[in-house]
């Protein structure tokens, strides 16, 4: 079976992602489990962290790919498809770990909160240019 070149990259980052998704979210539910907690957080914690990180995640990871879609599908050369998926990846994986370890502020977290950021207007702002100037 062989997978068409449109949207090959995008297929790439969206599975990663979606792996890390199903690691988030399974981390939820064994913390739902361990404190017998079905809705909400019941005030655990450790049970709102993963919540929050799990949510957070799919704050920001959607419109991302989608972008990354738009760019891949109006012919935005490879190498910046990659660097654009990687730092989405990695922004969303240095946020987990930052917030994994503290509520409070960490270097983790805050790379990859910028790094999100980052990429959600770089993207945009790139298919604006590509497509109108």
């Amino acid at each position: 079976m062989s997978i068409s070149a449109e949207l090959a990259i995008t297929g790439l980052y969206t599975s990663l992602l979606a792996i890390l998704f199903i690691a988030l979210s399974f981390n939820v539910s064994r913390l739902r489990l361990k404190h017998k907690v079905s809705i909400g957080s019941d005030g655990v914690r450790a049970l709102e962290k993963a919540i929050r990180i799990q949510a957070n995640f799919t704050e920001y990871v959607p419109l991302a790919l989608i972008m990354l879609a738009v760019l891949e599908l109006a012919g935005l050369a490879e190498m910046w498809l990659h660097i654009f998926g990687l730092t989405i990846l990695l922004g969303r994986v240095l946020h987990a770990m930052g917030l994994t370890k503290t509520l409070g502020v960490s270097l983790a977290r805050q790379i990859g909160t910028l790094a999100t950021f980052i990429i959600l207007l770089v993207m945009p702002v790139t298919f604006l240019v590509m497509t109108y100037l």
